[in-house]
C-alpha cells in the first residue's frame, strides 16, 4: 500500500540564472500550498557545478499530483518562470532552465 506520492522536477540552469531561479523559489507564490493533498515541498540546491536542482513535492496521491498540474495554482505558481522561457524563445536564446519531472510512489517512510 502506498504511503503517498511524490513528484521530483531535476531543473538545470544555464550559467548566470542559477540565483533568480533561487529568487523565482524565495518568492513563490506559494499556490501550491492550497492544494488538496499537497503535504510539503523542498528545493535542493546541488553541490556540484551544472548539477541540477531537484524541487521534490509531496503528495497523498497521484491523482492529486496531477489536480495540481492541471489547475490555475500551477499556472500562477510557474508564471515568472514561464515567463522567463518566454523571453529567452522569442529572442532565440537558449532557455535559461531545462526541466525534466520524474515521479515516484512512497512505499516506506
Amino acid at each position: 500500500m502506498s504511503k503517498g506520492f511524490v513528484a521530483i522536477n531535476y531543473i538545470t540552469c544555464e550559467p548566470g540564472y542559477a540565483s533568480r531561479f533561487e529568487d523565482l523559489f524565495r518568492s513563490r507564490a506559494r499556490a501550491i500550498d492550497r492544494m488538496p493533498g499537497f503535504r510539503f515541498m523542498s528545493v535542493l540546491k546541488p553541490k556540484g557545478e551544472g548539477e541540477p536542482y531537484l524541487v521534490v513535492s509531496h503528495w497523498d496521491s497521484e491523482e492529486d499530483f496531477k489536480t495540481w498540474t492541471n489547475s490555475p495554482e500551477f499556472l500562477e505558481g510557474h508564471k515568472r518562470g514561464f515567463a522567463d522561457l518566454h523571453r529567452a524563445k522569442e529572442s532565440g536564446q537558449k532557455p535559461p532552465m531545462v526541466s525534466v519531472f520524474k515521479t515516484y510512489e512512497i512505499i516506506t517512510d
